[in-house]
């Protein structure tokens, strides 16, 4: 019987997931796969039911668009659903029952670990799940003023007050603050989706752009940021970050991070 853990999605082609997990498996010589699957979200509670009555399957990363639903078909124990609002991770725990949480948030400050965000401005693109997960990380990292530019600025404005960070809810076709770090948790410039078109002259020349989304990685906001010699942070940077804490959940060990190089140059290939 070989372990396994998968990714959940709808849709579910694009994800890089299978790849990282078992590019970890291979290196330290585990017995186990990383698969993929898509799962509409009427098909969610069945997905479940089928799979704790499977002893190989050790859990599941969630993406888009289940990061919120998935909290009303598995146990909650760690509060992730009052905490951040969004799972992105289900795991069995001691006697094998299923366990929700989010390892989004670790995996977001995991790249920007030494960047000084204390009081100073953060704008942020989107009101989604990874939003959620984002703003949960900012909240505990001090910052000051913090602006949601989202389609429903009153969806943004909730989300202030539930993190207890002051700043704005703006619509996206709003002008930038002058924020030292801009943060897409949007679909938008995915492939299959609209993309992001953002003015970023109000940035300052030290603020950070950091972009979650990977398909395509190297995206127009991105590419908007290194014209004007901006740092930026892509989205396998968050993607890897988070991987890595559910590794560890799924197959009991921790991921060879020493052979980041290697593993995003597979990525890539």
């Amino acid at each position: 019987m070989t372990p396994y853990a998968e990714v959940i999605g709808e849709p579910i082609a694009h994800s890089k997931s299978p790849l990282i997990h078992r590019f970890w498996l291979e290196k330290l010589e585990i017995a186990g796969d990383y698969r993929a699957a898509e799962v509409k979200g009427s098909d969610l509670a069945d997905f479940f039911a089928r799979r704790i009555g499977d002893p190989a399957w050790r859990g599941c990363n969630v993406t888009v668009p289940h990061k919120l639903a998935v909290l009303d078909h598995v146990p909650d124990p760690g509060d992730v659903r009052s905490l951040i609002g969004a799972a992105n991770t289900v795991f069995r725990g001691e006697g094998g029952a299923l366990i929700a949480t989010n390892t989004d948030a670790a995996g977001f400050l995991s790249p920007i670990a030494d960047l000084d965000l204390s009081g100073r401005a953060v704008a942020v693109v989107g009101a989604g799940g990874a939003a959620r997960a984002v703003l949960f990380a900012l909240a505990r990292s001090g910052v000051g003023k913090v602006t949601i530019l989202n389609r429903t600025p009153l969806k943004g404005a909730a989300l202030l007050a539930q993190f207890g960070l002051k700043g704005d809810a703006l619509p996206l076709g709003a002008k930038l603050p002058a924020a030292a770090l801009l943060v897409n948790t949007s679909v938008l410039g995915m492939i299959g989706q609209p993309p992001l078109e953002l003015d970023l002259a109000p940035l300052p020349e030290d603020a950070v752009v950091y972009d979650i989304v990977y398909a395509p990685l190297e995206t127009a906001l991105l590419r908007a940021a290194r014209a004007r010699d901006l740092d930026t942070v892509d989205g396998l940077e968050m993607l890897v970050g988070q991987a890595a804490v559910a590794f560890e959940l799924f197959f009991g060990a921790v991921p060879p991070r020493e052979h980041d190089e290697e593993l995003r140059a597979r990525l890539l290939a």
